[in-house]
Protein backbone atom coordinates (compact mmCIF):
# COMPACT_ATOMS: atom_id res chain seq x y z
CA UNK A 1 0.00 0.00 0.00
CA UNK A 2 1.61 3.24 -1.19
CA UNK A 3 1.59 6.44 0.84
CA UNK A 4 1.13 9.69 -1.04
CA UNK A 5 1.07 13.36 -0.09
CA UNK A 6 -1.54 15.53 -1.80
CA UNK A 7 -2.74 19.09 -1.51
CA UNK A 8 -6.47 19.79 -1.43
CA UNK A 9 -8.03 23.23 -1.62
CA UNK A 10 -11.28 23.56 0.33
CA UNK A 11 -13.48 26.63 0.58
CA UNK A 12 -15.82 26.87 3.59
CA UNK A 13 -17.77 29.51 5.48
CA UNK A 14 -18.02 29.41 9.28
CA UNK A 15 -19.48 31.61 11.96
CA UNK A 16 -16.81 32.22 14.59
CA UNK A 17 -17.62 33.77 17.97
CA UNK A 18 -14.75 36.07 18.79
CA UNK A 19 -13.91 36.64 22.49
CA UNK A 20 -15.16 40.22 22.29
CA UNK A 21 -18.48 39.08 20.80
CA UNK A 22 -18.88 36.40 23.46
CA UNK A 23 -18.23 38.97 26.17
CA UNK A 24 -20.73 41.42 24.66
CA UNK A 25 -23.44 38.73 24.53
CA UNK A 26 -22.71 37.70 28.10
CA UNK A 27 -22.94 41.27 29.42
CA UNK A 28 -26.10 41.96 27.44
CA UNK A 29 -28.23 39.39 29.26
CA UNK A 30 -27.05 40.30 32.77
CA UNK A 31 -29.22 42.34 35.10
CA UNK A 32 -27.82 45.45 36.79
CA UNK A 33 -26.89 43.68 40.04
CA UNK A 34 -25.24 40.81 38.16
CA UNK A 35 -23.34 43.30 35.99
CA UNK A 36 -22.01 45.08 39.08
CA UNK A 37 -20.60 41.80 40.38
CA UNK A 38 -18.93 41.07 37.04
CA UNK A 39 -17.36 44.54 36.83
CA UNK A 40 -16.10 44.40 40.41
CA UNK A 41 -14.55 41.00 39.68
CA UNK A 42 -12.86 42.38 36.56
CA UNK A 43 -11.45 45.27 38.61
CA UNK A 44 -9.87 42.74 40.95
CA UNK A 45 -8.46 40.47 38.22
CA UNK A 46 -7.24 43.06 35.70
CA UNK A 47 -4.63 45.45 37.15
CA UNK A 48 -4.88 47.73 34.12
CA UNK A 49 -8.53 48.47 34.83
CA UNK A 50 -9.31 51.10 37.42
CA UNK A 51 -12.30 53.06 38.56
CA UNK A 52 -12.32 56.66 37.44
CA UNK A 53 -11.57 58.93 40.37
CA UNK A 54 -12.35 62.26 38.70
CA UNK A 55 -15.52 62.84 40.67
CA UNK A 56 -13.85 61.90 43.93
CA UNK A 57 -10.95 64.24 43.20
CA UNK A 58 -13.32 67.09 42.32
CA UNK A 59 -15.23 66.59 45.58
CA UNK A 60 -12.00 66.54 47.59
CA UNK A 61 -10.80 69.76 45.91
CA UNK A 62 -14.12 71.45 46.63
CA UNK A 63 -13.99 70.38 50.28
CA UNK A 64 -10.40 71.59 50.64
CA UNK A 65 -11.28 74.93 49.09
CA UNK A 66 -14.29 75.35 51.38
CA UNK A 67 -12.18 74.45 54.40
CA UNK A 68 -9.52 77.02 53.49
CA UNK A 69 -12.20 79.71 53.13
CA UNK A 70 -13.72 78.94 56.50
CA UNK A 71 -10.30 78.98 58.19
CA UNK A 72 -9.46 82.33 56.59
CA UNK A 73 -12.73 83.85 57.83
CA UNK A 74 -12.41 82.51 61.37
CA UNK A 75 -8.72 83.40 61.81
CA UNK A 76 -7.80 86.85 60.39
CA UNK A 77 -4.34 86.85 62.02
CA UNK A 78 -2.09 84.46 60.12
CA UNK A 79 1.03 85.46 62.08
CA UNK A 80 -0.41 84.20 65.36
CA UNK A 81 -1.46 81.06 63.58
CA UNK A 82 2.11 80.42 62.43
CA UNK A 83 3.37 80.87 65.95
CA UNK A 84 0.75 78.41 67.18
CA UNK A 85 1.80 75.87 64.58
CA UNK A 86 5.43 76.23 65.56
CA UNK A 87 4.47 75.70 69.18
CA UNK A 88 2.57 72.45 68.30
CA UNK A 89 5.51 70.74 66.61
CA UNK A 90 5.84 66.97 66.34
CA UNK A 91 8.69 66.87 68.90
CA UNK A 92 6.69 68.60 71.63
CA UNK A 93 3.90 65.98 71.65
CA UNK A 94 4.34 62.96 73.91
CA UNK A 95 3.26 60.32 71.41
CA UNK A 96 4.65 57.48 73.52
CA UNK A 97 2.24 58.26 76.34
CA UNK A 98 -0.67 58.94 73.98
CA UNK A 99 -0.34 55.67 72.02
CA UNK A 100 0.89 53.52 74.88
CA UNK A 101 -2.04 51.12 74.72
CA UNK A 102 -1.80 50.72 70.94
CA UNK A 103 1.99 50.27 70.71
CA UNK A 104 2.60 47.94 73.63
CA UNK A 105 -0.58 45.98 73.93
CA UNK A 106 -2.44 46.39 70.63
CA UNK A 107 -5.95 47.78 70.43
CA UNK A 108 -7.86 47.27 73.68
CA UNK A 109 -11.53 48.26 73.36
CA UNK A 110 -13.05 49.95 76.40
CA UNK A 111 -15.93 47.49 76.94
CA UNK A 112 -18.16 47.63 79.95
CA UNK A 113 -19.23 44.59 81.91
CA UNK A 114 -22.63 44.65 80.18
CA UNK A 115 -21.06 44.17 76.74
CA UNK A 116 -18.87 41.31 78.00
CA UNK A 117 -22.04 39.25 78.43
CA UNK A 118 -22.78 39.34 74.67
CA UNK A 119 -19.82 37.89 72.72
CA UNK A 120 -19.98 38.11 68.97
CA UNK A 121 -20.28 34.31 68.72
CA UNK A 122 -23.81 34.60 70.10
CA UNK A 123 -24.91 37.09 67.46
CA UNK A 124 -27.77 35.68 65.41
CA UNK A 125 -26.86 35.73 61.72
CA UNK A 126 -30.22 34.38 60.51
CA UNK A 127 -33.47 33.21 62.10
CA UNK A 128 -33.80 29.44 62.61
CA UNK A 129 -35.57 27.58 59.82
CA UNK A 130 -37.79 24.51 60.11
CA UNK A 131 -34.84 22.10 60.08
CA UNK A 132 -33.08 23.99 62.89
CA UNK A 133 -36.29 24.16 64.93
CA UNK A 134 -37.00 20.43 64.62
CA UNK A 135 -33.37 19.42 65.26
CA UNK A 136 -33.26 21.53 68.42
CA UNK A 137 -36.44 19.87 69.73
CA UNK A 138 -35.16 16.40 68.88
CA UNK A 139 -31.88 17.07 70.71
CA UNK A 140 -33.80 18.26 73.78
CA UNK A 141 -36.08 15.20 73.81
CA UNK A 142 -35.47 12.01 75.79
CA UNK A 143 -35.65 9.77 72.72
CA UNK A 144 -33.28 6.82 72.38
CA UNK A 145 -30.03 7.38 70.46
CA UNK A 146 -31.14 5.16 67.54
CA UNK A 147 -34.48 6.99 67.32
CA UNK A 148 -32.64 10.32 67.25
CA UNK A 149 -30.35 9.08 64.50
CA UNK A 150 -33.34 8.11 62.35
CA UNK A 151 -35.04 11.38 63.35
CA UNK A 152 -32.18 13.42 61.86
CA UNK A 153 -32.63 11.55 58.58
CA UNK A 154 -36.40 12.17 58.66
CA UNK A 155 -35.92 15.90 59.32
CA UNK A 156 -33.66 16.09 56.29
CA UNK A 157 -36.52 14.73 54.15
CA UNK A 158 -39.15 17.23 55.33
CA UNK A 159 -39.95 19.97 52.82
CA UNK A 160 -40.54 23.65 53.57
CA UNK A 161 -44.31 23.03 53.99
CA UNK A 162 -43.63 20.52 56.76
CA UNK A 163 -44.45 17.31 54.84
CA UNK A 164 -42.31 14.18 55.00
CA UNK A 165 -41.25 13.19 51.48
CA UNK A 166 -40.00 9.67 52.27
CA UNK A 167 -41.89 6.45 52.94
CA UNK A 168 -41.11 4.10 55.83
CA UNK A 169 -39.50 1.47 53.52
CA UNK A 170 -37.24 4.16 52.03
CA UNK A 171 -36.18 5.26 55.51
CA UNK A 172 -35.54 1.64 56.53
CA UNK A 173 -33.34 1.09 53.46
CA UNK A 174 -31.27 4.20 54.22
CA UNK A 175 -30.03 2.78 57.54
CA UNK A 176 -30.74 -0.02 57.41
CA UNK A 177 -32.99 0.38 60.45
CA UNK A 178 -35.71 -1.91 61.82
CA UNK A 179 -39.31 -1.08 60.88
CA UNK A 180 -40.41 -0.68 64.51
CA UNK A 181 -37.68 1.88 65.27
CA UNK A 182 -38.46 3.80 62.11
CA UNK A 183 -42.13 3.97 63.10
CA UNK A 184 -41.13 5.26 66.56
CA UNK A 185 -38.92 7.92 64.98
CA UNK A 186 -41.71 9.06 62.64
CA UNK A 187 -44.13 9.34 65.58
CA UNK A 188 -41.49 11.27 67.55
CA UNK A 189 -41.06 13.81 64.73
CA UNK A 190 -44.84 14.13 64.28
CA UNK A 191 -45.17 15.03 67.96
CA UNK A 192 -42.89 18.07 67.59
CA UNK A 193 -43.83 21.68 67.00
CA UNK A 194 -45.38 22.86 64.69
CA UNK A 195 -48.27 20.47 65.04
CA UNK A 196 -48.87 18.55 61.82
CA UNK A 197 -45.24 18.42 60.76
CA UNK A 198 -43.98 15.10 59.39
CA UNK A 199 -47.27 14.15 57.72
CA UNK A 200 -47.25 12.46 54.31
CA UNK A 201 -50.30 14.29 52.92
CA UNK A 202 -52.88 16.94 53.79
CA UNK A 203 -55.31 14.46 55.30
CA UNK A 204 -52.74 13.07 57.74
CA UNK A 205 -51.59 16.63 58.56
CA UNK A 206 -55.13 17.69 59.55
CA UNK A 207 -55.64 14.51 61.58
CA UNK A 208 -52.45 15.18 63.56
CA UNK A 209 -53.69 18.66 64.38
CA UNK A 210 -57.12 17.34 65.41
CA UNK A 211 -55.54 14.77 67.74
CA UNK A 212 -53.52 17.49 69.43
CA UNK A 213 -56.13 20.27 69.58
CA UNK A 214 -59.02 18.02 70.68
CA UNK A 215 -61.65 20.29 69.10
CA UNK A 216 -65.11 20.11 70.64
CA UNK A 217 -66.75 19.91 67.21
CA UNK A 218 -68.50 16.62 66.44
CA UNK A 219 -68.03 14.78 63.14
CA UNK A 220 -64.87 16.71 62.18
CA UNK A 221 -62.72 13.66 62.69
CA UNK A 222 -65.27 11.45 60.94
CA UNK A 223 -65.40 13.65 57.82
CA UNK A 224 -61.60 13.74 57.45
CA UNK A 225 -61.10 10.03 58.14
CA UNK A 226 -64.05 8.44 56.35
CA UNK A 227 -65.43 11.03 53.89
CA UNK A 228 -62.31 12.79 52.67
CA UNK A 229 -63.04 12.42 48.93
CA UNK A 230 -66.54 13.89 49.22
CA UNK A 231 -65.17 16.77 51.28
CA UNK A 232 -62.37 17.57 48.80
CA UNK A 233 -64.80 17.39 45.86
CA UNK A 234 -67.10 19.83 47.68
CA UNK A 235 -70.07 17.44 47.54
CA UNK A 236 -71.56 19.03 50.64
CA UNK A 237 -75.18 18.22 49.90
CA UNK A 238 -74.38 14.53 49.45
CA UNK A 239 -72.14 14.61 52.53
CA UNK A 240 -74.90 16.14 54.68
CA UNK A 241 -77.30 13.38 53.61
CA UNK A 242 -74.72 10.69 54.39
CA UNK A 243 -74.11 12.09 57.88
CA UNK A 244 -77.86 12.82 58.38
CA UNK A 245 -77.22 16.45 59.31
CA UNK A 246 -78.44 19.72 57.81
CA UNK A 247 -76.29 22.09 55.76
CA UNK A 248 -76.14 24.62 58.61
CA UNK A 249 -74.46 22.08 60.90
CA UNK A 250 -72.13 21.00 58.10
CA UNK A 251 -71.16 24.63 57.52
CA UNK A 252 -69.87 24.91 61.11
CA UNK A 253 -67.82 21.72 60.67
CA UNK A 254 -66.31 22.97 57.42
CA UNK A 255 -65.40 26.28 59.07
CA UNK A 256 -63.61 24.40 61.86
CA UNK A 257 -61.59 22.44 59.29
CA UNK A 258 -60.71 25.68 57.46
CA UNK A 259 -59.05 27.02 60.63
CA UNK A 260 -56.50 24.18 60.60
CA UNK A 261 -53.08 24.87 59.07
CA UNK A 262 -52.53 23.03 55.75
CA UNK A 263 -48.84 24.02 55.62
CA UNK A 264 -47.49 24.02 59.19
CA UNK A 265 -43.85 24.38 58.15
CA UNK A 266 -44.38 27.74 56.42
CA UNK A 267 -44.20 29.71 59.68
CA UNK A 268 -40.51 28.73 59.93
CA UNK A 269 -39.68 29.48 56.31
CA UNK A 270 -36.30 31.22 55.84
CA UNK A 271 -37.29 32.86 52.56
CA UNK A 272 -36.45 36.54 52.37
CA UNK A 273 -37.94 39.27 50.25
CA UNK A 274 -35.91 40.02 47.15
CA UNK A 275 -35.96 43.69 46.29
CA UNK A 276 -36.01 44.52 42.61
CA UNK A 277 -33.82 47.31 41.28
CA UNK A 278 -35.00 48.55 37.86
CA UNK A 279 -32.54 48.73 34.99
CA UNK A 280 -34.48 51.44 33.15
CA UNK A 281 -36.55 54.38 34.39
CA UNK A 282 -39.33 55.87 32.25
CA UNK A 283 -40.18 59.42 33.36
CA UNK A 284 -42.78 61.73 31.88
CA UNK A 285 -41.48 65.24 31.26
CA UNK A 286 -44.17 67.43 29.78
CA UNK A 287 -45.83 65.44 27.01
CA UNK A 288 -42.81 63.22 26.32
CA UNK A 289 -41.42 60.14 28.03
CA UNK A 290 -37.73 60.28 28.92
CA UNK A 291 -35.67 57.09 29.21
CA UNK A 292 -33.02 57.03 31.93
CA UNK A 293 -30.69 54.06 32.40
CA UNK A 294 -30.08 53.12 36.01
CA UNK A 295 -26.31 53.38 36.43
CA UNK A 296 -26.33 54.07 40.15
CA UNK A 297 -23.44 52.21 41.79
CA UNK A 298 -21.88 51.19 38.48
CA UNK A 299 -18.10 51.72 38.44
CA UNK A 300 -16.75 54.08 35.78
CA UNK A 301 -13.92 52.14 34.19
CA UNK A 302 -10.77 53.40 32.53
CA UNK A 303 -7.31 52.06 31.66
CA UNK A 304 -4.54 52.88 34.08
CA UNK A 305 -2.23 55.47 32.49
CA UNK A 306 0.80 54.23 34.45
CA UNK A 307 0.77 50.88 32.66
CA UNK A 308 0.39 52.57 29.28
CA UNK A 309 3.47 54.71 29.90
CA UNK A 310 5.30 51.67 31.24
CA UNK A 311 4.52 49.79 28.04
CA UNK A 312 5.95 52.53 25.85
CA UNK A 313 9.19 52.65 27.85
CA UNK A 314 9.83 48.88 27.91
CA UNK A 315 11.93 46.92 25.45
CA UNK A 316 9.74 44.38 23.65
CA UNK A 317 12.65 41.95 23.24
CA UNK A 318 14.17 41.88 26.69
CA UNK A 319 10.83 42.10 28.52
CA UNK A 320 8.70 40.17 26.06
CA UNK A 321 6.72 38.26 28.72
CA UNK A 322 5.82 41.43 30.64
CA UNK A 323 4.99 43.33 27.44
CA UNK A 324 2.71 40.54 26.23
CA UNK A 325 0.98 40.41 29.61
CA UNK A 326 0.32 44.16 29.64
CA UNK A 327 -0.90 44.09 26.02
CA UNK A 328 -3.25 41.22 26.77
CA UNK A 329 -4.72 43.00 29.79
CA UNK A 330 -5.09 46.25 27.83
CA UNK A 331 -6.89 44.39 25.08
CA UNK A 332 -9.18 42.73 27.63
CA UNK A 333 -9.92 46.08 29.28
CA UNK A 334 -10.75 47.75 25.96
CA UNK A 335 -13.09 44.89 25.03
CA UNK A 336 -14.86 45.16 28.37
CA UNK A 337 -15.34 48.93 28.12
CA UNK A 338 -16.61 48.69 24.54
CA UNK A 339 -18.96 45.82 25.39
CA UNK A 340 -20.31 47.71 28.36
CA UNK A 341 -20.95 50.80 26.25
CA UNK A 342 -22.65 48.71 23.56
CA UNK A 343 -24.83 47.03 26.20
CA UNK A 344 -26.10 50.34 27.53
CA UNK A 345 -26.83 51.63 24.02
CA UNK A 346 -28.77 48.49 23.10
CA UNK A 347 -30.86 48.56 26.29
CA UNK A 348 -31.69 52.21 25.61
CA UNK A 349 -32.80 51.43 22.04
CA UNK A 350 -35.02 48.54 23.14
CA UNK A 351 -36.59 50.62 25.94
CA UNK A 352 -37.18 53.48 23.51
CA UNK A 353 -38.94 51.14 21.08
CA UNK A 354 -41.11 49.66 23.86
CA UNK A 355 -42.19 53.15 24.92
CA UNK A 356 -43.04 54.01 21.32
CA UNK A 357 -45.19 50.90 20.87
CA UNK A 358 -46.84 51.01 24.32
CA UNK A 359 -47.40 54.75 24.73
CA UNK A 360 -51.18 54.31 25.08
CA UNK A 361 -50.61 51.88 27.94
CA UNK A 362 -48.43 54.44 29.72
CA UNK A 363 -51.10 57.09 29.21
CA UNK A 364 -54.35 55.19 29.87
CA UNK A 365 -53.63 51.83 31.53
CA UNK A 366 -53.75 48.11 30.85
CA UNK A 367 -56.90 48.23 28.69
CA UNK A 368 -54.80 49.95 26.03
CA UNK A 369 -51.83 47.56 26.10
CA UNK A 370 -50.95 46.61 22.52
CA UNK A 371 -49.89 43.13 21.35
CA UNK A 372 -46.14 43.11 20.81
CA UNK A 373 -43.60 40.48 19.75
CA UNK A 374 -39.82 40.50 19.63
CA UNK A 375 -39.79 40.84 15.86
CA UNK A 376 -41.62 44.21 16.06
CA UNK A 377 -38.91 45.71 18.27
CA UNK A 378 -36.11 43.99 16.33
CA UNK A 379 -37.34 45.48 13.05
CA UNK A 380 -37.71 48.88 14.68
CA UNK A 381 -34.15 49.09 16.01
CA UNK A 382 -32.57 47.09 13.15
CA UNK A 383 -31.27 44.26 15.33
CA UNK A 384 -31.79 40.52 15.56
CA UNK A 385 -34.60 39.00 17.64
CA UNK A 386 -32.10 37.07 19.75
CA UNK A 387 -30.44 40.34 20.75
CA UNK A 388 -33.77 41.82 21.84
CA UNK A 389 -34.53 38.61 23.76
CA UNK A 390 -31.25 38.90 25.66
CA UNK A 391 -31.91 42.56 26.45
CA UNK A 392 -35.35 41.98 27.98
CA UNK A 393 -34.21 38.92 29.96
CA UNK A 394 -34.18 39.45 33.76
CA UNK A 395 -34.48 43.23 33.47
CA UNK A 396 -37.07 45.55 34.98
CA UNK A 397 -38.52 48.81 33.77
CA UNK A 398 -39.93 51.43 36.14
CA UNK A 399 -42.79 53.30 34.48
CA UNK A 400 -45.45 55.76 35.68
CA UNK A 401 -47.78 52.72 35.69
CA UNK A 402 -45.54 50.72 38.03
CA UNK A 403 -42.59 48.36 37.93
CA UNK A 404 -42.68 45.69 35.22
CA UNK A 405 -40.43 43.06 33.73
CA UNK A 406 -39.41 44.15 30.25
CA UNK A 407 -40.85 40.85 29.03
CA UNK A 408 -44.24 41.99 30.34
CA UNK A 409 -44.73 44.18 27.28
CA UNK A 410 -44.28 41.25 24.86
CA UNK A 411 -47.35 39.06 24.37
CA UNK A 412 -49.69 37.76 21.72
CA UNK A 413 -52.90 39.35 20.46
CA UNK A 414 -56.49 38.18 20.00
CA UNK A 415 -58.70 39.08 17.06
CA UNK A 416 -61.59 41.46 17.57
CA UNK A 417 -64.49 42.73 15.49
CA UNK A 418 -62.90 46.19 15.32
CA UNK A 419 -60.09 44.86 13.13
CA UNK A 420 -57.35 45.54 15.75
CA UNK A 421 -55.82 42.83 17.87
CA UNK A 422 -56.38 42.99 21.63
CA UNK A 423 -53.60 42.13 24.06
CA UNK A 424 -53.86 38.79 25.83
CA UNK A 425 -53.06 40.58 29.10
CA UNK A 426 -56.07 42.84 28.59
CA UNK A 427 -58.26 39.77 28.03
CA UNK A 428 -56.87 38.16 31.20
CA UNK A 429 -57.68 41.32 33.13
CA UNK A 430 -61.27 41.18 31.84
CA UNK A 431 -61.63 37.51 32.80
CA UNK A 432 -60.34 38.26 36.30
CA UNK A 433 -62.75 41.19 36.72
CA UNK A 434 -65.73 39.06 35.59
CA UNK A 435 -64.86 36.33 38.11
CA UNK A 436 -64.36 38.82 40.94
CA UNK A 437 -67.83 40.28 40.30
CA UNK A 438 -69.66 36.94 39.92
CA UNK A 439 -72.23 35.46 42.30
CA UNK A 440 -70.35 32.90 44.47
CA UNK A 441 -73.42 30.63 44.47
CA UNK A 442 -73.59 30.71 40.64
CA UNK A 443 -70.04 31.16 39.36
CA UNK A 444 -69.38 31.84 35.69
CA UNK A 445 -68.30 28.86 33.63
CA UNK A 446 -65.65 29.11 30.92
CA UNK A 447 -68.36 28.91 28.26
CA UNK A 448 -70.27 31.77 29.86
CA UNK A 449 -67.14 33.95 30.04
CA UNK A 450 -66.42 33.13 26.38
CA UNK A 451 -69.93 34.29 25.42
CA UNK A 452 -69.51 37.57 27.34
CA UNK A 453 -66.20 38.27 25.58
CA UNK A 454 -67.68 37.37 22.19
CA UNK A 455 -70.52 39.81 22.82
CA UNK A 456 -67.87 42.52 23.43
CA UNK A 457 -66.34 41.76 20.04
CA UNK A 458 -63.40 39.64 21.26
CA UNK A 459 -63.11 36.43 19.24
CA UNK A 460 -61.88 33.87 21.74
CA UNK A 461 -62.43 30.12 22.19
CA UNK A 462 -63.52 28.40 25.39
CA UNK A 463 -60.25 26.46 25.71
CA UNK A 464 -58.36 29.79 25.52
CA UNK A 465 -60.49 31.14 28.37
CA UNK A 466 -59.67 28.03 30.41
CA UNK A 467 -55.98 28.46 29.61
CA UNK A 468 -55.94 32.11 30.71
CA UNK A 469 -57.91 31.25 33.87
CA UNK A 470 -55.32 28.60 34.78
CA UNK A 471 -52.50 31.11 34.18
CA UNK A 472 -54.25 33.48 36.61
CA UNK A 473 -54.37 30.64 39.22
CA UNK A 474 -58.16 30.83 39.34
CA UNK A 475 -59.96 27.50 40.02
CA UNK A 476 -62.79 26.21 37.86
CA UNK A 477 -66.41 27.20 38.41
CA UNK A 478 -67.06 23.91 40.22
CA UNK A 479 -64.32 24.65 42.76
CA UNK A 480 -65.38 28.29 43.11
CA UNK A 481 -69.00 27.47 43.86
CA UNK A 482 -70.02 28.18 47.46
CA UNK A 483 -72.76 26.00 48.89
CA UNK A 484 -73.14 27.77 52.20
Amino acid sequence: MALEQKLHLKLSQKLIMTPSLQQAIKLLQLSKLELQEVLNQELLENPLLEESAEEVKAEDDAEAEAQEKSQAEEDPKPKDDNKEKEKDSFDEIDYDAYFQDYIEYGYNPRMTEEHDEFPIENTLTRPPNLTDHLTWQLNMSDAAPDVKQIGYFIIGNIDEDGYLRATNPEIEAAGPWPAETVEKAVKAIQSLDPIGVGARDLRECLLLQLDFLELDVPLVDVIIRDHWNEFMQRKFVQLAKTLTIDLKTLEGIVEAIKHLDPKPGRKYSDERAIYVEPDVYIQKVGDEYVIVLNEDGMPKLRINSSYRSMLSSMDSKSDSETVNYIKDKIRSAVWLIKSLDQRQRTIYKVAESIVKHQREFLEKGIDYLRPLVLRDVADDIQMHESTVSRVVSNKYMHTPRGLFLMKYFFHSGIDSDTGEDISSLTVKKKIQSYIEAEDPRKPLSDSKIMKILNDEGINIARRTVAKYRDELNIPSSTDRKQIF
